[in-house]
C-alpha cells in the first residue's frame, strides 16, 4: 500500500465525475437506471471511456450504433482525457459507463453485446 504525503497543501477530496445533465454521480438513485430526474428511457448518460486507440474507437462507434438501434435519445460522449478515466477507476480500456456506473471494461463489446447489456440494465 503505498502512502500519500502532503507536505504544506490541503488534501484535495477526489471529485465525483458529473453525468450529461450535471448531476453528481453518486447520486444517482439505487439500481433503477436513473441518475437523475433528466433521464431519458431510462438511461441519463452514456460514456465510452479509451486511450483513443482502434479498440476504445470501435467500442465508441458500436455504442453509437446500439443506441440507434434501440431509437434511443442519448448522446454518447467519448472520453480519451486520462484524468476523467481514472476518475471512474477504470484500469483497463475501453470501458463503457452508463448512468455514470461503469458497466463494462477491457474488452469491445459488439453492436449487440450493448444492446443486450442495455437490455440486461432495463432499457
Amino acid at each position: 500500500m503505498m502512502a500519500l504525503f502532503h507536505f504544506g497543501k490541503k488534501k484535495e477530496e477526489k471529485k465525483t465525475p458529473a453525468c450529461a445533465c450535471g448531476c453528481p454521480a453518486g447520486e444517482s438513485k439505487e439500481i433503477t437506471n436513473d441518475c437523475c430526474s433528466e433521464a431519458k428511457d431510462g438511461i441519463c448518460c452514456m460514456k465510452v471511456l479509451g486511450a483513443g486507440c482502434k479498440s476504445c474507437h470501435e467500442q465508441y462507434e458500436n455504442a453509437k450504433e446500439a443506441v440507434k438501434d434501440l431509437g434511443l435519445s442519448v448522446e454518447v460522449e467519448y472520453i480519451t482525457d486520462m484524468q476523467k478515466v481514472m476518475e471512474y477507476g477504470v484500469m483497463s480500456m475501453p470501458a463503457l459507463v452508463v448512468n455514470e456506473k461503469v458497466v463494462s471494461m477491457g474488452k469491445v463489446l459488439k453492436t449487440a453485446d450493448v444492446i443486450a447489456l442495455l437490455h440486461r440494465l432495463g432499457v
